[in-house]
């Protein structure tokens, strides 16, 4: 089979700008589309000549718009947690939940609201992040035990041993208190609704420190992917390369956890699709998910609003159903390689 040749730089940038276009109108879409339809032009001036007494001007500035921005930063910080974790650990199918973040923060909200009456996502946000980060530095920990170090396969195999203790844990305080379950429903399956520009102030310095930190990764993924001896060759120090993707990778995605809960197949569908279109260099890899995978989260929360009529169906089902068959038609792809 004929070696794919990586995409001219000018390839990449052109379909950077038309990925950068397609994050413009679908945010319009999240502005404008909803239970109540609001016209384009209506959209703009809420934000050019805003009149207090406008109800869909009310409507774009205090209740789509936080939303929207948090959608655009927790995309932003799964897609690049996703590519990172698939660098870091050369696995294909690894996404931000293979460290077990994503089941740490759902672990410490229910621990939070069940121990210390937490009802406001302003409050139980802090303590989502925490959990995903103590969980993240604890496998880390934990692959990194032993002669050779923190290898993919033991990363691996530590991430899936926690996340399933973590997950049955929080399942077994949901089941046992309803009070929790009524308090965590609809953040468990990853929601935008309800998040307020106070969401965002408080987990955007994270979501920018780790983008920062990501980016900066870029060079040692590349020289990860050709192996570790390869690495060491080019004089890449494994242990400090690692630690810097692996904390990226924790701090984006316990902040987006926290913000919006565990929103799920993001971080490993939006990777495999930057990677078809620019080639594996990572520079343009985290380039890529950093742009699309907001249109995915947005453009899930669109359709979520709009399948269910007069209600809404969370982010969170939207991308799992949109997910599941990418998952099973990459699994089977990469089967059927090896045969």
């Amino acid at each position: 089979m004929p070696v794919r040749e990586p995409p001219l730089a000018s390839a990449r940038a052109l379909g950077l700008l038309l990925a950068l276009a397609a994050l413009a109108l679908v945010c319009v879409a999240s502005l404008a589309v909803g239970s109540r339809s609001i016209a384009p032009a209506t959209v703009v001036e809420a934000f050019t000549d805003s009149d207090g007494g406008n109800q869909e001007h009310f409507i774009v500035r205090e209740l789509r718009a936080p939303r929207t921005m948090i959608g655009l930063m927790v995309g932003v910080a799964l897609g690049l947690a996703g590519a990172l974790l698939q660098g870091l650990t050369r696995n294909p199918l690894g996404d931000p939940g293979i460290l077990g973040i994503s089941a740490g923060a759902a672990l410490a909200a229910a621990v939070a609201v069940l121990l210390f009456g937490v009802s406001s996502v302003y409050a139980y946000i802090w303590f989502a992040f925490a959990g995903a980060a103590v969980v993240g530095v604890a496998v880390y920990t934990l692959g990194s035990l032993g002669r050779d170090g923190a290898t993919p396969v033991k990363l691996a195999l530590a991430g899936a041993a926690l996340t399933a203790l973590l997950t049955s844990l929080t399942s077994l305080i949901l089941l046992v208190d309803v009070s929790t379950l009524n308090a965590l429903r609809f953040w468990l399956v990853g929601s935008l609704a309800g998040r307020g520009g106070g969401v965002a102030v408080q987990v955007w310095p994270f979501i920018a420190a780790g983008t920062v930190a990501a980016l900066a990764s870029a060079r040692v993924l590349n020289a990860l992917s050709l192996g570790d001896d390869v690495a060491r060759s080019l004089g890449v120090r494994l242990g400090g390369a690692r630690a810097l993707a692996g904390g990226a990778a924790i701090v984006l995605t316990g902040a987006a956890t926290a913000a919006a809960g565990p929103i799920v197949f993001v971080g490993l569908a939006i990777p495999h699709v930057a990677r078809a279109i620019a080639g594996p260099d990572y520079r343009w890899v985290l380039l890529y998910s950093a742009v699309l995978a907001p249109v995915l989260v947005l453009g899930a929360d669109v359709i979520g609003r709009l399948v269910a009529g007069t209600g809404e169906m969370q982010v969170g089902i939207v991308t799992a159903l949109i997910g599941a068959p990418f998952f099973v038609a990459l699994v089977r792809r990469r089967k059927l390689a090896e045969l």
